[in-house]
């Protein structure tokens, strides 16, 4: 179990995976906390929107519809893989779940099959919304499913989850019955969960955005300046770095 990252820890998470990032105005405070406590947090969700086109889709996400008010997810992955992060805090995206599915991703054991939805899903799991029609036929580019990964790699890799499995991150279908998302070519979960593993074996980096110090950088993630500057011996001066430029952090 972890308390859930703040909201600037969450940023430099995703962006230090190399993730193309879009904050929605107001997405820091923009949130659910006043219907029920957000946290702790054990794991990610992935869904699908079964809607067309990005613009629309973030609207969706943010403003929520009918009976289910927004922020729909903490942020929408489109399909070219940018990450617009529009809320952040509890979010209306798994709703209710199986409590066996829940201790499993805490043990980061096997999934055991749906059964029931009486836990709630909402406190527990980060939620990241696709871009997609979930007909089964709407492709997922490349870039969409690599973003997937991202995302879920870089909060896997801040809270020190899939150290014995990868089951923190799961699908909306593996939470609650009835659900099929993510659905498409490429979106099976145990797909995304070895791509997920696969990354978190690589040494971990940040890439570097204007404006970054090694002082910010060493702040965000829980080290020293003297720490990275140990890893990335061609560092001359900390406070000089090159936007897109790769620094090596600590495992």
């Amino acid at each position: 179990m972890a308390d859930p990252l703040s909201a600037d820890a969450f940023l430099a998470a995703l962006k230090g995976e190399g993730v193309k990032v879009v904050e929605y105005d107001g997405w820091r405070t923009r949130n659910r906390n006043h219907k029920g406590k957000w946290g702790p947090v054990n794991g990610v969700m992935v869904h699908h929107t079964v809607t067309r086109g990005t613009d629309a889709t973030v609207k969706l996400c943010v403003e929520g519809h009918g009976d289910l008010p927004g922020p729909l997810c903490h942020a929408v992955i489109a399909k070219d893989g940018t990450v617009h992060v529009i809320g952040y805090g509890r979010a209306n995206h798994a709703g209710l779940g199986d409590p066996a599915v829940l201790d499993a991703v805490i043990a980061e054991g096997p999934l055991p099959k749906v059964n029931e939805a009486s836990k709630d899903g909402n406190r527990h799991f980060y939620g990241f919304e696709c871009e997609n029609l979930g007909d089964g036929k709407d492709p997922w580019p490349a870039a969409q499913v690599d973003a997937v990964v991202r995302v879920c790699a870089a909060l896997c890799r801040a809270h020190g989850w899939g150290t014995t499995g990868m089951t923190s991150v799961i699908g909306h279908s593996e939470w609650q019955p009835g659900k099929i998302d993510p659905k498409g070519p490429g979106t099976s979960m145990d797909s995304f969960r070895k791509s997920v593993a696969a990354r978190l074996s690589a040494p971990p980096t940040f890439t570097v955005r204007a404006g970054d110090t090694l002082g910010w950088i060493a702040e965000a993630y829980g080290t020293s300046v003297d720490e990275l500057r140990r890893l990335n011996p061609d560092i001359k001066d900390p406070d000089k770095l090159s936007v897109g430029q790769t620094v090596s952090l600590p495992s």
